[in-house]
């Protein structure tokens, strides 16, 4: 007479028990696949392609990698650690959209804002109409005025880099940022804004103007009060303080005999380990210095919708406008696949998930190499530092695969 309650109870057991033994399993060949991220990094390291790397992943809010290998200093061999400090360079661009977007919110500004409203300085620009074989170019009137938006997806037609007038300073930074945008206001667009897409260093400079005179605080005061210290991001900065120094990593160049040595003083900010002195210029295109633990602070607030341990710090309508594709159909994006929200590079399509990304993926890399990614799909964020070297990019890109491989939902 047991009997039939007996195979009940194993019946209604045995689901639950398997999915247990299943869920183990599983979680057991993620640890076992991340654990090849480390020593493949090493190769890299060892191979002379990269001097080292940190290199941090994290799912559902938990870290479930965090190695460092090789060297901080390629030279004089000196261990990365999990601590180090990185110069991001580009990756800073994110961190400026989104301190105009905690202005918006404010109603201090307005993303379909003329950028002349805020800076008056580039009321009367052109754009270039014609270029001639010798050089020179017919100008004319804009069909309309550059806007917030335009900067932010880098679709303003504002030069790539510094004028000839302003040539050395992304390496002396012997200038202010009111001056330097001063002198990039000057210059003819080119392109009709919101024509073409073209990615521009000056154009992100000219938002970190606009956050100063908005906010009326220099750029990397207001980035430090309203961005860094709420999100607990103690080791981001801009210029790099004394006990900060022995942490902060070389950058590194490939030589002809194969070794890897100091990248010296003709890379963006100059020598590194000379930590910028009497800089001036804040470069909100390229300025932070930052680590994995920091950046994925940042990242996480992003994925949770604008809210960092409790505190929402921006709207989630604000992160959705940031992450959303921006650039349509037009040709945008350094990766395969992708295209363009505001400061942030966003998967499109099925070419860009090729590094196992889901579409709707954002992030950002910075000239050194580094790069930061954020799957809101997969719940996952992935933070890949590295200062330089002929296989930065072979790195970066078998980290993502690796990484994002591990996940088996």
């Amino acid at each position: 007479m047991m009997f039939p309650f007996v195979l009940l109870l194993l019946l209604a057991t045995a689901p639950s028990a398997y999915s247990q033994a299943a869920a183990k399993a599983a979680q057991s060949e993620t640890v076992a696949r991340l654990s090849r991220i480390a020593p493949r990094m090493k190769a890299l390291s060892d191979q002379g392609q990269i001097a080292g790397t940190v290199t941090l992943f994290a799912h559902k809010g938990q870290i479930v990698h965090f190695e460092a290998a090789g060297w901080q200093d390629a030279v004089t061999r000196k261990p990365m650690t999990k601590d180090s400090i990185f110069q991001i360079m580009s990756m800073t661009k994110p961190m400026v959209a989104t301190a105009i977007m905690l202005l918006a919110e404010e109603g201090k500004l307005a993303l379909t804002d003329p950028v002349e409203k805020h800076l008056p300085e580039y009321r009367g620009q052109m754009v270039v109409a014609e270029r001639h074989p010798d050089g020179s170019r017919r100008v004319k009137k804009p069909t309309r005025p550059i806007t917030v938006r335009d900067l932010l997806t880098h679709t303003s037609g504002l030069i790539s880099n510094p004028p000839e007038g302003l040539a050395g300073l992304y390496q002396k930074l012997d200038r202010s940022l009111a001056d330097a945008v001063l002198v990039f206001s000057q210059t003819p667009l080119e392109f009709e804004p919101g024509t073409q897409w073209s990615y521009s260093n000056p154009g992100i400079a000219t938002l970190g103007r606009i956050i100063e005179v908005t906010s009326d605080q220099p750029f990397e005061k207001f980035m430090a009060d309203r961005l860094w210290t709420p999100l607990g991001m103690k080791d981001t900065f801009i210029f790099p303080p004394d006990d900060r120094k022995a942490r902060i990593a070389a950058v590194h160049a490939g030589s002809p005999d194969g070794k890897l040595v100091h990248a010296g003083g003709g890379i963006l900010g100059g020598d590194a380990l000379q930590y910028r002195p009497g800089a001036k210029y804040s470069a909100p295109e390229f300025g932070a210095y930052s680590t994995a633990v920091d950046l994925l602070a940042f990242y996480e607030m992003t994925r949770n919708n604008g809210v960092h341990q409790g505190k929402r710090l921006l709207a989630k309508a604000a992160i959705d406008t940031m992450t959303a594709l921006h650039t349509g159909d037009l040709r945008s994006g350094h990766m395969t696949g992708t295209g363009f929200g505001l400061a942030w590079e966003v998967v499109k399509e099925n070419m860009g998930t090729l590094n196992f990304l889901s579409v709707g993926t954002y992030g950002h890399g910075g000239a050194f190499g580094t790069h930061g990614w954020v799957d809101r799909a997969r719940q996952a964020v992935g933070v890949y530092l590295v200062q330089g070297g002929p296989g930065v990019t072979e790195g970066k890109y078998a980290f993502m695969r690796m990484a994002n491989a591990a996940l088996n939902e």
